[in-house]
């Protein structure tokens, strides 16, 4: 999947693709069908970098049921010739995800576009999951021919249905499926089943990897053959390390720190900052200095890790370096260093929004430890790391930041972060927006009584409310 295009914060279009509360308050006071053109943009393009992490699905539905949206644009795109050219989950996980949502505020239409699809669409095994948790059991009776029928009777496609049957992310269809009298269906279902049950018990019965008596110099042949193929297997070699080593083989993993493979020096490094090794630093430094991209790359891994105060203080000392041990070590100070340290944190968090932009992967510590440290100075930056980024993570930490550090959260950002899209913002929101903005008080009775909210959002308004519901 491609990187989206991300429109500028000061868009509707914008606001709706960060997932900010901004963009449900702006979107009810825009025209509706251009509220709705925005919203159908970002179902049908998910605008997310990282799927599997943040969350937009609650947010898109609760959207289109304020605005009594219309489906037809997300039924367009789910039976789309395309559908069976492009078959990667990510162009349709986001809609069926937000059908899911909407099937289970009662929306008949989501939950019939949603079989519909789990029939005849490429991604059938989403919305079967979507299925799993909303539909009845008629309702998933029903799919069992249709979903059966795509696997031949023949004994790839038995394969094949072991392994959809063992890799179900919601067994509930499964289940009932099973126990269909019909012996094309319930019998097969059986038959898939134990076969996965039995190819996974053969996987576990054939571990790879290192065994029992292996030498330190074997560890290093593994880890480098793992890398010679493209994998990195640096970090379980190291744990191996630990069983394997003895004192006297600490020569050899210095030696291999300094100057083996670039497998053996992942490794090494990687191990001897584990365990706070007395030349560990001194070895990182050497590695980020002349070794390859990989063996930089696991070195100033293996420093960020380690917690001791000689760490700390040589943190201190690499933190005004322009490279990348000396943004490590800026992260290094925002994770374990004291209050001292706030300068330094300070210069790292603003060196890294002005050379790489509000969607550097470094800031989601450098904010957390601005927050952590209470830096008040860091509140400019923390605000336009909030309005600028496109991940909902790294903005629910600056909120969670700006919390700790600004002042004017309480009556500003945190009364937006009651919309959005991440449940963890809206809990630090629940907790601290401030109740003398009507929209506020609404808003929070509105999620105590929505039974799609997650139970921590339900404790934190509870929280905010006396035995006779009124706000404190």
């Amino acid at each position: 999947m491609f990187d989206p295009v991300i429109a500028p914060s000061g868009t509707l279009l914008g606001l709706l693709q960060r997932g900010r509360g901004d963009g449900t308050l702006h979107a009810l006071t825009a025209p509706r069908a251009e509220a709705l053109a925005a919203l159908n943009h970002c179902v049908l393009r998910d605008p997310r970098h990282d799927w599997q992490v943040e969350n937009r699905s609650l947010y898109y539905a609760r959207l289109f049921l304020d605005l009594s949206g219309e489906l037809d644009a997300v039924e367009a795109h789910l039976f789309d010739p395309e559908d069976h050219l492009e078959t990667d989950e990510s162009r349709t996980g986001l809609a069926l995800a937000v059908l899911g949502h909407l099937a289970s505020y009662g929306r008949r239409d989501a939950l019939d576009l949603l079989r519909r699809y789990a029939a005849q669409g490429a991604n059938w095994a989403w919305a079967l999951d979507e299925l799993a948790l909303r539909d009845d059991d008629a309702g998933l009776r029903a799919l069992a021919v249709p979903v059966l029928a795509r696997f031949p009777a023949d004994p790839e496609g038995e394969a094949e249905l072991a392994t959809a049957v063992r890799d179900a992310f919601e067994p509930r269809p499964w289940r009932l499926w099973a126990e269909d009298p019909r012996d094309g269906i319930g019998a097969r279902v059986r038959a898939a089943h134990e076969a996965g049950c039995f190819d996974r018990w053969q996987r576990q019965m054939r571990p790879a990897g290192p065994r029992p008596g292996w030498s330190v110099r074997a560890v290093f042949e593994w880890a480098q053959q793992g890398l010679d193929r493209g994998a990195a297997r640096h970090v379980p070699a190291a744990r191996c390390l630990v069983a394997v080593a003895g004192p006297e083989d600490r020569p050899e993993i210095l030696l291999a720190a300094r100057a083996g493979t670039d497998g053996a020096r992942c490794t090494a490094l990687r191990y001897l900052a584990d365990s706070n090794d007395p030349e560990a630093l001194d070895l990182v430094e050497a590695a980020v200095a002349d070794g390859t991209a990989v063996v930089v790359e696991a070195a100033v891994d293996a420093f960020e890790r380690m917690r001791s105060v000689a760490a700390v203080d040589r943190a201190r000392r690499w933190a005004q370096r322009p490279d990348v041990l000396g943004a490590a070590a800026g992260r290094v100070l925002a994770c374990r260093g004291g209050a001292q340290d706030s300068p330094l944190v300070l210069g790292a968090l603003r060196e890294a929004v002005r050379g790489e932009g509000p969607d550097a992967p470094t800031l989601w510590t450098l904010v957390d430890g601005a927050g952590r440290l209470g830096i008040a100075c860091a509140a400019p930056v923390l605000r336009h790391v909030y309005r600028e980024t496109a991940s909902s993570h790294l903005r629910g930490r600056a909120a969670r930041a700006l919390a700790a550090t600004d002042p004017s959260f309480a009556a500003g950002f945190a009364v937006e972060c009651l919309w959005d899209c991440e449940e963890t913002t809206r809990e630090l929101a629940a907790r601290h927006a401030e109740t003398g903005d009507n929209r506020v008080v609404e808003r929070l009775r509105r999620l105590a009584a929505d039974p799609a909210e997650e139970d921590e959002v339900q404790t934190a308004v509870r929280s905010r409310f006396g035995p006779d519901m009124s706000a404190g």
